[in-house]
């Protein structure tokens, strides 16, 4: 591409190739759709100086209304600076969110669009003077991400700032220090998104207190308030600073918010202050969306008294929700539920079983249940039924992937491994453990352990008549699937507490395995998958059947797949690797995994792979395979390796990447 402003090409070398043979030959509406897939620098820094028609085109208000910097990591301080400078007058929308390798100086440059009405600066550098800065010259904002670092000072903040602080109507604000942030300035909030990623220790091991200035903050502040969310981080203290957030709330709820979510990993106990804020929405409010943490629903009649309006999303997390419960409280309560398009049972081991104080977590689940639920919530898009032990009772239309498969519309889906089995083990003859039924031995034979010649449904793969199959036909355009184990807990979780001592995979699961994962290869439109304690993989040829037939994958993890301490699936892999052209995100969690040539040899063939995470108990890797991946694979920005080598060989490996790759940067 040319640097200059000069056109490279003109109308005229355009003419002897006909129009239909030729780029510029579309119409004006097929080339804006395809230049809106053009990352805004690269729009306006490089194809609007090829010729005159593009040059015009790139600068349509349609392209340059909106401008999305988050994860363009080719967006430079000088790219940004010069697309402010070229188009900052026309911007109303900007994300920066997460472009942590831009300075605070380059940030300021956002003050130049002067007519934005939303913008993201969530992870970029932000001290209260710059943001004050910033936001003084935005008068017509109503819409802002930020994050709050220690050291943030609200009293620094201008009185252009803080009035175009109160003209904002939707906040979202992550917070890394015990603070209000701006919130007590935003008068006029609508919709308010808390992240508390506040840790209970500085680096230099003080301890944190969560005490804030109350009177930073006052009621009246959230008169308009319509929607709250609060996602915790684990850690004491944010449940500490979350709680005087609510206690704002709790002297007079909103008359009109509509959307009530708090998401926290583990127990989260009930104060007064919340249990007035929770019996004034009863009374006060109809809902739209709930999401409470689990201590506060147990045992409480309080969805009983709740009130909604249309609602569209729900979620009972990990709460001791009964079948019987969710018949009376949610389903039978006289509420119109067509309109409900999220419902997170995740964790609710007895959500789809009859009341019985004698029930085990792994007896057979209530298909009447189950159906009374699809049929009341036809609309569904999103559903996760995971972490419990769903288990069908043999019989015709008894089982839970039948049922599911009546709700078309799904786009998102999350069950548990053992959900998926066709049918229950015979009381009479006890499973065959997966090292029986692996691969015939001979005497002293060595038998190569490899991928199917044929990936494909057929004689090995799964059947028509499997219910898992039948599903998966019935939701054509499911988005996103997680297939996890209900007893799986992963060895380095986001947002959960980490659990060392894991559960072994449950007794139904052992009868999923390659044929099952072979099944997803239906999907033509999955983006998001997951697949975690699965013990019955022994080739991975299912794998191959997914890389091969979904090629809108972006994001694959997989977690403790076939037997512990062998991957025997590795050529499966490997071999699934190599059509996956479109993958972003790979998370590969497996104890003993060697990350070898072959492996990172095949993972260099997805060519848009940005982020790679490895975690493998008493794993291996190889120094060198690691570099020549990394030099062959320029997209990646994150690749963590958490393994079994010692700290020498990992420090020498990132040392030998700094010195290869910063010098470049």
């Amino acid at each position: 591409m040319a640097s200059s402003g000069e056109d490279t090409c003109d109308d005229s070398d355009t003419a002897p190739v006909a129009d239909s043979a030729h780029l510029l030959g579309f119409s004006d509406e097929i080339l804006l759709h395809i230049l809106s897939h053009v990352p805004s620098t690269d729009l306006v820094l490089n194809v609007r100086r090829t010729c005159r028609k593009l040059a015009a085109l790139c600068l349509d208000k349609s392209l340059t209304h909106t401008v999305l910097l988050q994860k363009d990591y080719e967006a430079s301080e000088d790219k940004v600076k010069r697309l402010v400078k070229e188009i900052g007058r026309d911007v109303q929308q900007l994300s920066m969110a997460g472009c942590y390798w831009l300075s605070g100086t380059t940030v300021e440059h956002v003050a130049r669009c002067r007519g934005l009405v939303r913008v993201n600066l969530s992870g970029c550098p932000l001290t209260s003077l710059r943001l004050s800065k910033v936001l003084s010259a935005l008068p017509h904002l109503r819409s802002l991400a930020i994050d709050v670092s220690p050291g943030f000072d609200a009293s620094q903040l201008s009185s252009e700032c803080k009035a175009t602080l109160s003209r904002v109507r939707e906040l979202k604000q992550t917070l890394y220090t015990p603070s209000y942030g701006v919130v007590p300035c935003c008068t006029s909030l609508e919709k308010l998104l808390l992240y508390f990623e506040i840790l209970d220790r500085t680096r230099e091991g003080a301890v944190l207190s969560g005490q804030l200035m109350v009177g930073q903050s006052n009621v009246p502040h959230y008169q308009h308030l319509r929607v709250f969310y609060a996602r915790l981080a684990p850690g004491y203290i944010n449940q500490e600073v979350v709680r005087l957030y609510l206690a704002v709330l709790s002297d007079r709820t909103p008359e009109n918010l509509h959307a009530f979510l708090i998401s926290v990993p583990g127990s989260f106990a009930e104060s007064g202050a919340t249990r007035n804020l929770l019996e004034s929405m009863a009374r006060n409010v109809a809902l739209d969306a709930l999401q409470l943490p689990k201590s506060w629903l147990n045992g409480s009649a309080l969805l009983q008294h709740m009130k909604f309006s249309s609602p569209f999303y729900f979620s009972f997390s990990r709460c001791a929700l009964s079948g019987g419960h969710l018949l009376q409280r949610v389903i039978d309560g006289g509420r119109d539920l067509q309109s409900l398009a999220g419902l997170n049972l995740s964790g609710c081991a007895h959500c789809l079983a009859p009341d019985c104080l004698l029930r085990k977590a792994e007896d057979d689940i209530d298909p009447a249940i189950l159906e009374a639920l699809v049929a009341a919530c036809p609309n569904l898009r999103h559903l996760n039924l995971s972490a419990a032990h769903h288990h069908s009772p043999a019989g015709p239309s008894q089982h839970l992937c039948q049922l599911l498969a009546r709700l078309p519309h799904l786009r998102s889906l999350s069950l548990p491994v053992c959900a998926v089995a066709d049918s229950p083990p015979r009381a009479d003859r006890a499973p065959i453990p997966p090292t029986m039924r692996a691969v015939p031995r001979g005497f002293g034979k060595k038998v190569r352990i490899g991928v199917q010649s044929v990936p494909f449904p057929g004689p090995a793969g799964p059947q028509p008549s499997s219910v898992f199959w039948s599903l998966l036909k019935n939701v054509p355009f499911l988005d996103r699937l997680e297939l996890i184990g209900s007893n799986f807990s992963s060895a380095m979780p986001r947002n959960e507490p980490a659990i060392r001592n894991s559960l072994p995979p449950c007794s139904r699961a052992q009868s999923v395995g390659d044929a099952e994962v072979a099944a997803i290869g239906q999907l033509a439109f999955l983006r998001h998958l997951t697949l975690a304690q699965l013990p019955s993989i022994l080739t991975g040829s299912g794998l191959v059947s997914i890389g091969l037939q979904c090629q809108q994958l972006q994001s694959l993890s997989l977690a403790h797949l076939g037997l512990m301490g062998k991957v025997v699936y590795m050529s499966g892999l490997s071999d699934m690797l190599k059509h996956c052209k479109r993958l972003k995100d790979l998370r590969l969690e497996q104890p003993y995994f060697s990350a070898n040539a072959q492996f990172f040899q095949a993972l260099s063939q997805c060519s848009a792979l940005q982020r790679l995470c490895l975690v493998s108990r008493s794993g291996t890797l190889q120094p060198e395979a690691v570099l020549a991946f990394m030099a062959r694979c320029l997209h990646v920005v994150v690749c963590h390796l958490f393994t079994g080598e010692s700290l020498s060989t990992c420090r020498s490996l990132q040392q030998a990447l700094l010195r290869r790759w910063i010098p470049y940067h």
